[in-house]
């Protein structure tokens, strides 16, 4: 179990519950600001199939969630990724199998019960966090349309 001091220890890096609110995840934003747009595709799959096979601790989650929620921002009921401490270089268009790879990511991400939702010392940070994650996750990989569509008229 995670003491509150750990917590405490572990939140010093994390200022706020977006994708980008932590000093790792800036941190990658500016490696894909700094990258060239094949090394950005590259740094994204890196760190969302690295995530996805990790066998124990992940790494690179506070990545994964940047990674995912660039790829986000590129789909049709995506958000633009307008945080001050998201990437500023306009990004290239994605392959769009990286999304769902990147909702692996979150899904094993949001599983993690001592990764980075305990990073919050306050519960409803981790809560508002981990609604953003299921954002994403709802975004890159959409459910399939209802299939109560009436296939034909019979007519009244």
């Amino acid at each position: 179990m995670i003491t509150a001091q750990r917590r405490e220890e572990k939140a010093m890096g994390t200022w706020g519950t977006g994708p980008f609110d932590n000093d790792t995840a800036a941190d990658f934003a500016n490696a894909l600001d700094d990258a060239g747009d094949e090394a950005r595709e590259a740094l994204i799959r890196g760190v969302l199939v690295r995530t996805v096979g990790a066998t124990d601790c992940l790494g690179e989650a506070e990545e994964a969630v940047g990674a995912a929620a660039v790829l986000a921002s590129q789909c049709p009921a995506g958000q633009p990724v307008n945080t001050g401490y998201g990437p500023k270089a306009p990004m290239p268009e994605f392959p769009t199998d990286l999304r769902t790879l990147a909702a692996e990511a979150l899904a094993r991400i949001a599983a993690d019960d001592f990764g980075l939702v305990s990073n919050w010392v306050e519960s409803g940070d981790a809560h508002r966090w981990l609604a953003m994650v299921a954002a994403l996750r709802a975004v890159l990989d959409p459910p399939p349309p209802s299939m109560d569509i009436p296939l034909f008229d019979l007519g009244t």
